[in-house]
């Protein structure tokens, strides 16, 4: 059903993508295990980048001009659930959060002398990148209140204030802040601006890698909590207008949660392969396979028909947002964002279940799943964030208000 979303220049480009994540990509995954992600971002994954570009294949979110694919975003999406195969998929290509996001940011808001300094380096993987929105004092899904300040004094902005889950930090060259420049406008989608801070300013500290789920991770895998104590940068380094970040973030989480979504199907469709493999090869002690068991049988069916209503939905609101923005795709925006966040945590629960121990440990990928996927369902919004949204809509139809 979804080859109706197949376009020409995908019928070229994307079994090429397929191929080289099958034969360069999936074996540099060995090395997961073996060293900090921040040394594999220096030399396995250097080389490895080396190779995407060598084949033609770099950033293919970009446009031609600026080195990349020119692919739109319904096009780019099935290149994302290409890449979402492998854990190291989309740094392999230069697509990966918060850096996509951030490029598409500078691309589309920055000075012309902002996107010679950061977004050239940037598209041309030589620097990495992070976003400094959600703050612990505050809920990650209200945007709109935040302690983070940015005072302007003549030419300069100071900068004071306490984040986490700045992905990414560990190693990057500068971070797109999110600080209130405006505490006294009433209207609270007008307080904040974004600013980019380049993290060798004086007063930036990465105060540590945050663990999750018993992981602290470094480099590109890894989610930091951070503090601004006067960090001085010039007002040229905004970031669009003042009072705007509220809107910059809702421009840039749209296409944002294609690309999530994507990439999850990508996993999804990597974990169903496990589950059917395993299934059809582990013998049960009567001699036959797993998979000869009814309930694995649903579980198979189950899956494979929420995979592919989950790939048909992203596309749709994809396809949609090319053609319409996405301001008229936002309730199909958080429709996919719970149910596709949901269906990777089904599919990968009965992969799991399926692998019995063998699926506990790191003998295979599915722990390292379930471990950093989870917060799917929290991050760019929680699932009942997003079900507010689209009851909300819904509800509009019988004159009720929430």
């Amino acid at each position: 059903m979804t080859e109706i979303f197949i376009t020409e220049k995908l019928k070229k480009v994307l079994p090429q993508i397929q191929e080289f994540v099958k034969n360069e990509v999936v074996p540099c995954e060995q090395f997961l295990h073996t060293k900090p992600f921040i040394e594999l971002e220096k030399s396995e994954l250097l080389a490895l980048r080396q190779k995407v570009k060598d084949a033609g294949l770099w950033a293919p979110h970009l446009s031609e001009s600026e080195g990349g694919l020119g692919l739109s975003l319904m096009e780019f999406g099935q290149v994302s659930e290409v890449l979402g195969y492998s854990p190291i998929g989309h740094f392999a290509f230069n697509c990966q959060a918060p850096d996509i996001g951030n490029m598409e940011l500078l691309h589309t808001h920055a000075s012309n002398a902002l996107k010679e300094k950061y977004l050239a380096p940037l598209q041309k993987g030589e620097i990495r990148s992070c976003f400094s929105m959600t703050e612990p004092e505050f809920a990650g899904s209200n945007p709109t209140r935040m302690q983070t300040t940015a005072t302007k004094e003549g030419e300069y902005y100071y900068i004071n204030g306490h984040k986490w889950f700045t992905t990414g930090a560990d190693g990057a060259t500068f971070t797109i802040v999110m600080a209130v420049t405006d505490a006294t406008n009433p209207n609270p989608y007008l307080k904040a601006s974004m600013i980019i801070v380049p993290l060798d300013t004086d007063g930036f500290e990465l105060v540590r890698n945050i663990s999750i789920m018993g992981e602290a991770g470094s480099g590109h895998h890894s989610h930091a909590e951070v503090r601004y104590h006067h960090c001085k940068v010039p007002t040229s380094y905004l970031i669009g207008k003042e009072g705007e970040g509220f809107k910059l973030a809702q421009e840039r989480l749209g296409p944002g949660r294609i690309h999530h979504c994507m990439r999850w199907i990508g996993i999804c469709e990597r974990v169903f392969e496990m589950m059917c493999s395993y299934s059809a090869m582990r013998e049960l002690e009567t001699g036959v396979p797993l998979a000869s068991k009814q309930v694995i049988q649903h579980w198979i069916a189950e899956c494979r028909a929420n995979i592919n209503a989950a790939r048909y939905m992203v596309l749709h609101t994809a396809y949609g947002i090319d053609k319409q923005g996405a301001s008229a795709m936002r309730v199909e925006i958080s429709t996919i964002k719970f149910f596709v966040a949901n269906v990777l945590q089904q599919v990968i629960d009965k992969a799991i279940q399926i692998h019995g121990g063998l699926g506990l440990t790191d003998d295979t990928l599915l722990s390292y799943w379930f471990r950093h996927e989870r917060a799917a369902r929290i991050y760019d919004g929680p699932d009942e964030v997003h079900k507010y949204v689209v009851a909300r809509e819904e509800l509009k139809k019988y004159k009720v208000k929430i």
